[in-house]
């Protein structure tokens, strides 16, 4: 049986290791920060350590075998709900965001079960190198980011704007580097999103020059 030193000792470390992935999210004020990491890593430990060792009263009686990780197995696909909570689609621009958090609540529920588990090299390993994933390698992923990704232009128009007239106008500007575009309905009028593949300025600078032009344009909003 398992001394209640020990069962502190896992429980306190899985808080500890929890905490240091969530103050990472905590920064980004996301909605699952420190303490729902904590949270996590703290339930995730308990489960594992109610799983080892929770039972032992009943295996104890011959003719009794028990699989210690069929209730951590629970964890794994459990904490998808989790997960699934902190991912928000943003229907500007049509984005996805909070993918990466999910993923940390994923990675600290295994931590949580190492730590329940006695293996606290393992789970100190791991908290170690999703702090260099989550923070140290993010300004070279935003340096990526920044130079491959699709640039955007959206455009709100009123109700009585010609957006067939717009988009022509803006393709025959931005030809090489146009990608794709959607037009939306709104009450007051229609928004057209449009995305690109280079950066060109000089070529933004006319396609904005233009559409100033057109009192049906109502508001641009160019991301670089």
């Amino acid at each position: 049986m398992i001394e209640w030193t020990e069962i502190l000792q896992r429980l306190l470390l899985a808080c500890l290791f929890g905490g240091l992935v969530g103050l990472e999210r905590e920064r980004k004020s996301w909605a699952a920060g420190m303490r729902t990491h904590m949270m996590v890593c703290l339930g995730s430990a308990l489960i594992m350590i109610v799983s080892a060792y929770g039972f032992n009263d009943i295996i104890s009686h011959s003719g009794i075998e028990l699989d210690p990780s069929r209730i951590a197995a629970q964890v794994v696909s459990g904490i998808g709900f989790i997960g699934a909570g902190t991912i928000l689609f943003t229907k500007t621009g049509n984005m996805v965001r909070g993918l990466t958090t999910a993923a940390g609540l994923w990675t600290v529920a295994g931590v949580g079960l190492a730590t329940g588990a006695g293996l606290f090299t393992a789970a100190a390993f791991t908290t170690v190198l999703a702090l260099i994933i989550l923070w140290a390698l993010q300004p070279l992923e935003k340096y990526y980011a920044q130079r491959f990704k699709q640039k955007a232009l959206r455009i709100s128009t009123t109700n009585s704007a010609n957006t067939t007239e717009i988009i022509q106008m803006i393709e025959n500007i931005q030809a090489e580097s146009f990608v794709s575009f959607t037009v939306t309905k709104e009450d007051e009028g229609f928004v057209i999103f449009m995305n690109y593949e280079e950066n060109d300025r000089a070529k933004f600078a006319k396609v904005i020059s233009e559409l100033q032009k057109i009192n049906s344009v109502k508001e641009v909003h160019w991301e670089k």
